[in-house]
Formats: C-alpha cells, sequence, structure tokens
C-alpha cells in the first residue's frame, strides 16, 4: 500500500534499502508501522485458523480425508516469497510448460519456483516448510505440476514460451522428503502426473506411495478408443476431469471446438468441421465404454445422461480416491480455465448460479452424486462392470 502511490507494484520497485528483508531499513519501517504488520499477521492467523477448523469438522462429520490441499508449482516473481527467501528461487526466468496438447503454443505462468543449488545450500529447510504448512490443516495434499520435482520448464525474462529449456532437480531427495513428511502427517500425497512425463517419473512416485492422476479424457487403450473402468490404475485417483480440461458437458457438447475456432487455436490445418466430425466420431467411442448397453446415445445437444454415465464409470474404478470436479456434478459446459489464455477466456472469474449448498439439493445434482456414491460400493454380484445405469 505504502508504495503503490509510487507505482511499485512488486518488491523490486520498493526502495533499494528495502530489498533486504533482514536489513535495519526493514525493521525500522516494521517499527514505525506495526498496527498495519500486525494486522496481515492476524489475517493469515485468521485464514489458518479457519481452514483449521474447517478440517476438524469435515474429519468429525466422518470424511476419511477431509480438505485436499494444492502444493501450487511456484509463487510470484514480486511476491513475499522471493523477498523472503530470495537465495532460495530462481532469479531471471519463469517457469512454465513447452507446447502440449492442453497448450498448443506453450506456456508461461509467469510465476517462479525453488532453485535446486538454493535448495541444496539450505539443506531443504524452504521446502520442507512449505510442505509443513500445507498439510497442517489439510489430510491431503496434491502436488501442482509433479513432473516439477524432476525437471521444470524455465523460460529466460522476456523469451516466448517456445524458448525455454528443462532444468533438472534433485528429484529421489525432493520426492523422499514428500513421503516423510506426508508419513508424519498421516496424510495422503497426489502428483499431478499429466502431460510429458519425464523418465523413471512413474516407478518413482509409486514406489514413494504417491496417487498419481488418471483423468477421463486421457485415459485410452492402444486404438485411441476410452478404456474400461477395470482397467484404471487402483494407485491412483480417478478423475471426470481438472480445472485445465473441458467439462463432460462441455466435450459433448463440442463447446472445447467452439472456443478452439474462436481463439484460433484449433490444430494446423483442421477446419472446424474437421474438429467436429472427429468429435462425433469420439462421442461414440466415448459412450461405447460408459455405458455400452444403453441405446440410443444421447444427442450432442442432450450431455446430462452422459455426464451421469461418466460419474458413474470414474466411481467404477479400483482407483483408491474417485474426484469429480464440481462443474461435472452440475454438468456445467464451461470449463474453469482454458490453459494458455489470460483474458481470452473467462479463466477462474465466474460465479455459480447460487450458494453451493443450494445447487447440491437440486434433485437432478443430487442423483449424479448419488450415482457417484454407489458406484463406490461396486457391482452389484450380478452386474458387470459396465452395466447400463
Amino acid at each position: 500500500m505504502h508504495f503503490r502511490e509510487c507505482g511499485a507494484r512488486r518488491w523490486q520497485d520498493w526502495p533499494t534499502a528495502l530489498h533486504d528483508p533482514d536489513g535495519p531499513a526493514v525493521a525500522a519501517f516494521a517499527r514505525e508501522h506495526a498496527e498495519e504488520v500486525a494486522f496481515h499477521v492476524f489475517a493469515q492467523w485468521l485464514a489458518r485458523k479457519g481452514l483449521a477448523e474447517i478440517q476438524r469438522g469435515a474429519r468429525a462429520a466422518g470424511m476419511a480425508i477431509g480438505l485436499v490441499a494444492d502444493l501450487a508449482v511456484g509463487v510470484h516473481t514480486g511476491g513475499a516469497d522471493v523477498w523472503s527467501m530470495g537465495d532460495a528461487f530462481l532469479q531471471g526466468v519463469t517457469i512454465g510448460a513447452p507446447p502440449d496438447p492442453l497448450g498448443p503454443l506453450g506456456q508461461n505462468w509467469m510465476l517462479t519456483s525453488f532453485s535446486p543449488r538454493g535448495l541444496a545450500r539450505s539443506g531443504y529447510q524452504p521446502w520442507i516448510a512449505t510442505i509443513r504448512a500445507a498439510l497442517s490443516t489439510a489430510g491431503a495434499l496434491r502436488i501442482d505440476h509433479a513432473f516439477g520435482l524432476s525437471r521444470l520448464w524455465v523460460i529466460p525474462d522476456g523469451m516466448p514460451s517456445t524458448e525455454g529449456a528443462y532444468l533438472r532437480y534433485p528429484f529421489q531427495d525432493l520426492i523422499r522428503l514428500l513421503a516423510l513428511e506426508a508419513h508424519l502427517a498421516d496424510a495422503v500425497l497426489v502428483a499431478e502426473d499429466l502431460g510429458t512425463m519425464p523418465e523413471g517419473f512413474g516407478p518413482a512416485i509409486d514406489n514413494a506411495g504417491l496417487l498419481g492422476m488418471r483423468v477421463l479424457w486421457f485415459e485410452r487403450a492402444a486404438d485411441e478408443g476410452f478404456i474400461g473402468a477395470s482397467d484404471y490404475d487402483p494407485q491412483a485417483v480417478a478423475m471426470t476431469g481438472t480445472h485445465d480440461t473441458p467439462t463432460v458437458a462441455g466435450w459433448w457438447t463440442g463447446l472445447d471446438i467452439e472456443w478452439a475456432e474462436r481463439l484460433g487455436r484449433l490444430p494446423e490445418g483442421t477446419t472446424r468441421q474437421d474438429a467436429e466430425a472427429r468429435r462425433a466420431w469420439e462421442r461414440g467411442r466415448l459412450w461405447a465404454t460408459l455405458a455400452p448397453n444403453a441405446l440410443p446415445r444421447p444427442s450432442p445437444a442432450e450431455p446430462e445422461p452422459v455426464v451421469g454415465a461418466a460419474l458413474a464409470h470414474i466411481g467404477r474404478t479400483p482407483c483408491g480416491l474417485a474426484i469429480v470436479p464440481v462443474e461435472d456434478v452440475l454438468a456445467e459446459r464451461e470449463q474453469l480455465n482454458l490453459p494458455g489464455t489470460v483474458t481470452e477466456h473467462p479463466n477462474w472469474r465466474r460465479r455459480l448460479k447460487a450458494p453451493l449448498a443450494e445447487l447440491l439439493d437440486e434433485p437432478a445434482n443430487a442423483a449424479r452424486l448419488r450415482i457417484l456414491a454407489e458406484a463406490r460400493k461396486g457391482p452389484a454380484p450380478s452386474e458387470g462392470p459396465d452395466q447400463p445405469l
């Protein structure tokens, strides 16, 4: 607040004397503004206290895990983490992802992350503190972009994301520390292992007891058809989608294709008609897996039966956990985030039409939750794994 009047939006824009968090200028500033500093400390305490109370209430109500926290892949380059622990972080680069099907032009998240050398110099103390803070109010921890434990795509400041390079990390040290802290906290670890997997990554997280993520859209057989529920990896979390993928209803209606055309993101040489023709074929493949004996197949304008079938499919898997985004519970068509966009798509800023408790009580939404709950119980003795709903 004090420096924004001068246009300072990052700590790098502050007066030079305040760049050193342990310097006399910072100590003097804290004394002169003690009440404001105390307010921000109080706000942090209040947030943590609220999370802890929610977790206690969830466990008391019978939830085995309760809250699932998220360990972000990085932090703001101009934020408090980099200011207070500068030696532990990468400088002069941001992190992201190379071009892939989710982001054809690559991604720059405009964040930074821990430096491999900085972590080694500190004895991994910032990493351990981060894990402990995340697990202090949760029963599970999802590791965002878990491949970053092995390698991160780093992009020099001012360069496009396609001009980055992979930076290797001390994978075995990081994974062992994660497993140790989760054991001490009696918590579950989930690794977001989607995308181009580094060599040896899968066996390493399996050996450490982390759960991978198995998302409906990516679980394909050799012929590109969708695999059956019983073929999912038990040591994983089964999911209908993530915040970066189309919702079931959005995929079935082709809303994601509409967005791709609007933003010029269709694969090179592919027309809207090409994409829609392929989607029509893909719908048949998906429905044949979700409900092989249920005919006729729902039309593209009728996604609700497909959403219910997708929830049942995920529920029938042998995976240790099954997670369904709230957008799929509500049969929403718009996805939460479109990777590689900032202002072009309404990422992270759409509100639900009513409070969540009210929405979950609506008959159609409550029915979808029952479908998932019943599927998790397993098939009746006379039923096979792929019976129609």
